[in-house]
């Protein structure tokens, strides 16, 4: 399993798949996934940072979500 930081509070999060579980079956959950934003930017983000994001984010959003 994958680890990689939230671009927005900076915590490590798992990020399920890849070569590491390929035989394995097990439940493993992904913490976050990477947004592509309207105004061409590329984010990862955990859960927790797209639920406070607002309805169209941009990527000073991103920046403000380490801020809080």
């Amino acid at each position: 399993m994958a680890r990689e930081p939230c671009d927005g509070c900076g915590r490590t999060v798992r990020i399920a798949g890849g070569i590491a579980n390929l035989w394995s079956f097990d439940g493993d959950r992904t913490e976050g996934l990477t947004l592509e934003l309207e105004d061409g930017s590329e984010h990862f983000l955990c859960y927790d940072c797209i639920e406070r994001l607002p309805e169209d984010p941009s990527g000073r959003d991103v920046a403000a979500l380490g801020e809080e």
